[in-house]
């Protein structure tokens, strides 16, 4: 079973990617990527993932968008329950400018077999498609009491905070069931480093949040409902939060 995560450029940018491998109850990592257009996107998955393969896609932006303005209801559960740790999403309506851009990404994965999949049954193969957020995911699988703040400010604090993302990686996501193997046949780990300038930092960030979204899939086709929250359903939208610790209480 594969696991793929998409850190969709939401409007023009580009995307983060990521495949994992799941072999004898540990994820491997088969690629980690950066690409511009949604059509290399689409190559990069239909490469990754033949077409009668079983495989989990989890994409961090609103690909299920069932009201006109406002807020969905993931989005407000995700405030409500987040927001505390400075992780509430961004709300997402249909008159929003990226909603045409992450609702067609959202049918092409339809079109190639992957359905959502806001509920499953633990382990069992098939070809699904959820919406995941990687902050709220960070604060549960890292035990976090705040967001890693890498996305805005002065360079020098933001690389700082995406070396604690890359850490928390490497030290943590190792030990939680399923856990993740970064090692490569040479013995090191897999990660690039942090990088100094402020261009470099914004693709290694994209390719982190693409992982975090690819371990979320395996974590919620692995353990489903019994370790896993989900903010809403395939009617409202939804977004799928990693729970192995307990921290939240059920929706």
């Amino acid at each position: 079973m594969k696991f793929l995560g998409i850190d969709f450029g939401w409007r023009s940018q580009p995307s983060g990617l990521c495949c994992l491998t799941l072999q004898n109850k540990t994820l491997h990592l088969l690629d980690l990527t950066r690409l511009d257009e949604v059509k290399a996107v689409l190559s990069w998955l239909d490469a990754q993932v033949s077409a009668q393969e079983p495989a989990l896609i989890a994409v961090d932006a609103p690909t299920l968008i069932p009201n006109d303005s406002g807020m969905r209801l993931p989005d407000r559960l995700a405030h409500k329950y987040f927001g505390r740790y400075h992780a509430g999403c961004y709300p997402a309506n249909l008159g929003s400018p990226f909603a045409t851009r992450t609702l067609e990404l959202g049918l092409s994965l339809e079109a190639r077999g992957f359905c959502h999949a806001p509920t499953l049954i633990a382990q069992q193969p098939g070809r699904y498609q959820i919406e995941v957020f990687p902050h709220p995911a960070m604060v549960h699988l890292f035990k976090l009491e705040r967001i890693l703040k890498y996305k805005k400010g002065k360079l020098a604090e933001r690389r700082v905070e995406l070396l604690k993302l890359r850490q928390y990686i490497l030290d943590i996501l190792p030990t939680l069931e399923p856990a993740l193997n970064l090692s490569t046949l040479q013995g090191n780990n897999s990660l690039p480093e942090v990088p100094q300038t402020s261009r470099d930092l914004k693709e290694l960030e994209d390719k982190l949040d693409s992982l975090i979204c690819a371990y979320v899939a395996a974590h919620w086709w692995y353990w489903g409902i019994e370790r896993n929250l989900v903010l809403g359903d395939r009617t409202t939208g939804y977004i799928v939060v990693p729970d192995p610790f307990n921290r939240t209480r059920p929706i």
